[in-house]
């Protein structure tokens, strides 16, 4: 395990397209998808990794608590499963189901949309508003596996309201951080551990 932390695309930056398959329903997902959204959440989590099972219950209950709002939300595990078999998606299909995840939750096989989105960790969040422009990328919260604090979801909540609400957020955003994607062998890309 590598603890790497988010690369802070720029605030801004107009969300990369994408088309994937949803491992729970078999529907394809796209940007478009989402288009009468007033907010996109794209989180790159996965099956396996300490980070995400240390805070899954809490992204459950946030697309619990934003089903009837104006918010997409979409996760994605782009793991290699030649590397990492325990991330495959079957695995997720479960973890989806046990947790009960309300969102799209797809995998990129070829790891193309981590690598469009500078995904480095799992998990790693990236907020865009109505334009699908980004305006927050960061921790969830405070609270890491071994450092005893609470996992409340506070920043990413507060990013989202605040987003939702048509209002600016500050620039002074912490970074995610958790285990590092784990790519394809060979293709890792050029800003993985810049």
């Amino acid at each position: 395990m590598v603890m790497v932390e988010s690369t802070m695309l720029a605030l801004g930056t107009k969300a990369p397209a994408f088309q994937l398959t949803d491992v729970t329903s078999g529907n394809t997902i796209t940007l478009e998808t989402f288009a009468t959204s007033k907010a996109l959440l794209v989180m790159f989590i996965c099956v396996h990794c300490p980070f995400v099972k240390h805070v899954e219950q809490e992204l459950a209950k946030i697309g619990q608590d934003y089903i009837n709002q104006d918010l997409g939300i979409i996760a994605i595990s782009a793991n290699s499963v030649e590397t990492h078999p325990q991330d495959a998606p079957e695995h997720m299909k479960t973890q989806a189901a046990t947790q009960g995840f309300q969102f799209p939750y797809c995998y990129d096989q070829n790891q193309a949309v981590a690598k469009a989105y500078t995904a480095a960790c799992t998990p790693d969040f990236f907020l865009f508003d109505s334009m699908f422009k980004l305006a927050y990328r960061g921790q969830l919260d405070n609270s890491r596996p071994s450092n005893g604090k609470p996992v409340t979801g506070k920043d990413l909540r507060t990013a989202i309201d605040t987003v939702l609400a048509g209002q600016s957020l500050s620039s002074e955003q912490l970074p995610s951080i958790g285990c590092n994607i784990k790519w394809i062998p060979g293709q890792a890309p050029a800003y993985f551990g810049v």
